[in-house]
């Protein structure tokens, strides 16, 4: 991060009038970042450049890298909020003991600090971007969406269990996504879904691939597959089990909605 010396210029040019505030936060963009333990160094103002702060990534980081990676972002203060994703149950119990504070919320693998989360059912079932499942064992992606969603303050819902095995449990929810600004898509199996519902609204969709199948599903390769190859317009597809890659990507286009 900017040394002393450095920071304080800046901030002394602000507050003498030499300096704008913009012009001051344009200066210290790409500069702060947090050397922890051996191999951890975080990234303190992404929220500054991209809208969003780091998340930390749990699986294969220790213990001991995965707890200073939370407390770093937490800030000097521990007021920062601060979300971690692919959290496993040993994980979320070392984090939970370390900061009493968190939240662990076990279907969706996160844990987050200093922002309320609804990690209990039932979650909201209407919001500016839908979070649709194909079944339920598409759910823990489809959480670990939510979950991401919430946690960055994006009023969101979950319509769950509504793929095209019954293809008549959409028609009900068709008001509701059609009072949201996006929608996020979460499918296994031959991954169908985003098709057909963005062939019955005109919002945005964001598909997910999940490796929820038998056999030639190929984890989750079959989905993708039909998803990419869609003749349903309007479709942006991220990668398998990428949920909160689609729950980043509809912050972007919410972050553009209020400008």
């Amino acid at each position: 991060m900017p040394d002393t010396d450095t920071l304080a210029s800046i901030l002394g040019r602000v507050a003498a009038g030499a300096m704008s505030p913009e012009e001051a936060a344009e200066r210290l963009k790409y500069a702060p970042f947090r050397q922890m333990l051996d191999g951890v160094t975080v990234d303190t103002h992404r929220r500054l450049r991209t809208g969003a702060p780091e998340t930390v990534f749990a699986r294969g980081k220790s213990t001991d890298r995965l707890v200073a990676s939370v407390g770093a972002l937490s800030g000097e203060d521990g007021a920062s909020p601060v979300l971690a994703s692919r959290v496993s149950p040993e994980q979320g119990e070392a984090l939970q003991k370390a900061f009493p504070d968190g939240v662990y919320w076990p279907e969706a693998a996160t844990f987050s600090r200093n922002r309320p989360m609804p990690h209990t059912p039932p979650w909201p079932d209407k919001g500016d971007v839908m979070v649709v499942t194909a079944g339920t064992s598409d759910m823990p992606v489809a959480l670990e969406t939510l979950a991401t969603l919430l946690f960055h303050g994006v009023d969101a819902g979950l319509a769950a269990d509504i793929g095209v095995a019954g293809l008549h449990r959409v028609s009900p929810w068709l008001p509701v996504f059609e009072k949201a600004s996006a929608l996020i898509v979460v499918a296994g199996m031959e991954g169908a879904l985003p098709s057909v519902i963005a062939g019955l609204t005109a919002k945005p969709v964001v598909a997910v691939p999940t490796s929820v199948g038998y056999g030639v599903a190929l984890g989750g390769f079959a989905a993708l597959a039909g998803m990419l190859s869609s003749c349903s317009p309007g479709i942006a597809v991220v990668n398998i089990d990428n949920g909160y890659g689609a729950a980043m990507f509809a912050l972007r286009l919410m972050q553009m909605k209020e400008k």
